[in-house]
């Protein structure tokens, strides 16, 4: 791994780009303590992971004026209920025009449900799962999500993450861009070693700021590319 820009560096940076501290300051994403993540209900998770399944490569604010329907059509995503379904009833809810119509993402509700349930039973609620997992290895949780549960590789493991205050970093084209044009990452990032290499700095720059990952991941985004005042 190439020697790290010093954080106080990307922060300045990120200051002269968006027009001070208290600029930066707002745009920063909000965490939460792990006993209000542990307090999330696998209701309120799997809905939440769920919106963020259909999300991806989708137009976000469809999904969310859609959600009230959802919560509807899958009894408000009780992973019991939801996995009493019949293929038939699934069926009808991935064709039904009152949602949106993709059989594999309707699916997926169905498989996140059976993940949620039984992590739930593991470790006393799926929330408390997510809460106590450690943020130095909190690329290792995105694996758990995508090996366990589905449609969630990629980056959309990482934004249910953060919808439910999961202190983690995103991937943005930024954040890639940063990596890879400083030699940070020699990997794809979708290898075990490039997320071990991601991970190692961050973990560095935590260390370094006392900041969390959230905050570290959007100050690097907003030290580069094309986000200007």
């Amino acid at each position: 791994m190439a020697k790290l820009e010093k954080f106080s560096s990307i922060y300045q940076r990120a200051c002269e780009r968006k027009g001070g501290p208290e600029a930066v300051e707002i745009l920063l994403p909000e965490t939460l303590p792990a006993s209000q993540i542990a307090a999330f209900s696998d209701a309120e998770m799997l809905s939440i992971m769920s919106k963020r399944v259909f999300q991806s490569g989708f137009v976000w604010r469809v999904v969310e004026n859609k959600w009230s329907e959802y919560e509807r059509a899958f009894f408000d995503f009780d992973p019991l209920k939801v996995l009493m379904l019949s293929p038939e009833q699934i069926q009808q809810r991935a064709s039904d025009p009152t949602l949106i119509r993709h059989q594999k993402k309707t699916q997926a509700i169905v498989d996140n449900a059976y993940m949620v349930q039984k992590i739930s039973k593991q470790h006393g609620g799926f929330g408390e799962f997510i809460a106590l997992w450690p943020s130095e290895d909190i690329t290792g949780l995105w694996q758990a999500l995508k090996k366990e549960g589905a449609r969630l590789g990629g980056n959309t493991g990482p934004y249910f993450l953060r919808s439910v205050g999961k202190d983690t970093f995103l991937l943005s084209q930024d954040v890639q861009t940063y990596l890879k044009a400083n030699k940070l990452v020699d990997s794809g990032f979708t290898s075990k070693s490039g997320l071990r290499q991601t991970q190692a700095v961050f973990n560095e720059y935590q260390q370094q700021t006392g900041l969390a990952l959230a905050d570290i991941s959007k100050i690097i985004s907003l030290s580069v590319g094309d986000n200007h005042l």
